[in-house]
Formats: structure tokens, C-alpha cells, sequence
């Protein structure tokens, strides 16, 4: 069935228009139900927060995920924890074990300076897919424009595949105010000075997810994505939803854009 005049859409291996899942315990059994189903809609699982630790099974969770082509990955929380202990050579022991080929360095809760986080990037790339998180999950610690975009540029000129915008799972922090609305200004800047196909936005919620979708396009990368919310996500991608009805008629879309700078 092809019949409607539809945005086009990345598929397989994609390298843009990614969704990344949030995966925060999901059973193995509900797990291996879902994917049977939607797995060509998903390209990267984060085990959220420091679950990964914690999670039954998760060998076979993994192993899973990349049997359906998932790129799965630890939060960067439990890559803090190890930083904050002192671990990282046993965390990257850990994700080898598990034979998980891709990492975040965030610090989102613990404050870790810049250069010693590019430092840690400089020291795994040759072995790991690296994703840097730019951004707080304290609503007081306030980024500004330049911050950010100084960032995201040093994580991508440092070897990383995607930098991720903190959003947190609430969609309440980093590139949001504390009430879930969207830092417009903040977003148009980055997505007109850097490639916006390796940036990952997290985005929870439908309404934020719509924001992108229709100021970015219908291939942006959005992460933080409930396993329930993916299909609903990619009817949004396609402009099968009232919000982005009309997103195939669009002639631009950022997604695609030269960045200026």
C-alpha cells in the first residue's frame, strides 16, 4: 500500500531522521513483542538512567536489540556514577562484556569540565561510537547560546557521532523551561550554525516532538522516545497527524539546511 504523497523518509541503517527510545526496564518478554512489530521504526535504545546495572537478563537484552538492528547504549548516569567512583576502566570493560559498541559521556548531574570530558571522548573513540550529552537536568544551571553551541561543536570535532540536547525523560530541563515549553531561540540558533543531522533532540512529549518535526523536519533525530509512543512518532514524521498535516508541502526544511557558521 503506497499510495499517499508522503515526507520522505530515512530507513535501514540510518544515519538521520533516528528515533532513539528510552528504555526504562521494559520485560524482556513485552520487549521482544514490540520489536517483532516496530523495530524498523527504531535505531537507537538507551537503557535509561543507570538501569543497565540493575537489569535481569541484560545479555539477552542486548543481544536482542541488535538482533533487530537496534543500537543499544547505557545512560549517561551510570557513565557519571563510574566517573564519580573512579571506575571508568571497569565501565568500559563492562560494555565490552556486554558487546555494546556505543557509549555517552554526559554530566548532566555531576559537573565534569569540558576538557576532561573531550579528554575521555579523544581515549574511546577508537574503540566505541561515541555520544556526548550537552546540557543540565538542574533547571537552575542556566547554558546560554554561545555555551551551547561551543559545546556540541568541540563533541563532533572530537570524533563523536551525535551530541545529544538534555531534555531529560520529563521534558522539564536543559534545551526546556521548567514548565515543558521549548527554548525556541536556543534551537533556531543551533539548527541554523550546525548540522542538525548529528544532533540527537530529546524530546518525550508529542508536543515537543511536533515542534521538531515541523521546524526541523520530518528526519530529525529525536531521542528520550517512549517504546509505547513510536508509532505514534512516525505517523507525526509522515504528516499523518493533524500537527503535521501539511508537513509534505513544506518546500525547506532545516534538516537539510548548510549550517552558516
Amino acid at each position: 500500500m503506497d499510495f499517499l504523497q508522503l515526507p520522505k523518509r530515512t530507513s535501514g541503517n540510518r544515519r538521520y531522521g533516528v528515533t532513539s527510545i528510552a528504555d526504562f526496564g521494559t520485560p524482556f518478554g513485552r520487549l521482544k513483542y514490540i520489536l517483532d512489530d516496530y523495530s524498523h521504526i527504531i535505531d537507537i535504545a538507551k537503557i535509561s538512567i543507570g538501569s543497565a546495572y540493575v537489569t535481569p537478563n541484560i545479555e539477552r537484552k542486548i543481544k536482542l536489540y541488535k538482533e533487530h538492528q537496534i543500537k543499544p547504549y547505557c545512560g549517561g548516569t551510570l557513565f557519571e556514577k563510574c566517573y564519580y567512583q573512579n571506575k571508568i576502566p571497569e565501565y568500559l570493560d563492562y560494555l565490552q562484556k556486554l558487546e555494546i559498541e556505543w557509549l555517552e559521556i554526559s554530566n548532566g548531574t555531576i559537573d565534569i569540565p569540558l576538557q576532561e570530558r573531550l579528554n575521555l571522548i579523544s581515549r574511546v573513540k577508537d574503540h566505541f561510537h561515541v555520544i556526548a550529552e550537552v546540557g543540565s537536568k538542574d533547571n537552575n544551571r542556566e547554558m546560554d547560546i554561545i555555551e551551547w553551541k561551543e559545546e556540541i561543536k568541540l563533541f563532533l570535532e572530537a570524533g563523536c557521532d551525535y551530541v545529544i540536547t538534555e531534555g531529560r525523560d520529563s521534558g522539564t530541563a536543559g534545551i526546556y523551561e521548567k514548565n515543558g515549553q521549548i527554548k525556541t531561540d536556543l534551537i533556531s540558533n543551533l539548527i541554523e550554525n550546525i548540522d542538525s543531522k548529528k544532533i540527537i533532540f530529546e524530546a518525550p512529549t508529542a508536543k515537543q516532538q511536533m515542534y521538531f518535526i515541523n521546524h526541523v523536519g520530518p528526519n530529525v533525530n529525536l531521542g528520550n522516545v517512549k517504546l509505547d509512543d513510536v508509532l505514534a512518532l512516525e505517523t507525526q514524521r509522515i504528516g499523518l497527524r493533524s500537527e503535521t498535516f501539511y508537513l509534505e508541502e513544506c518546500d525547506a526544511t532545516y534538516i537539510n539546511k548548510t549550517p552558516t557558521h
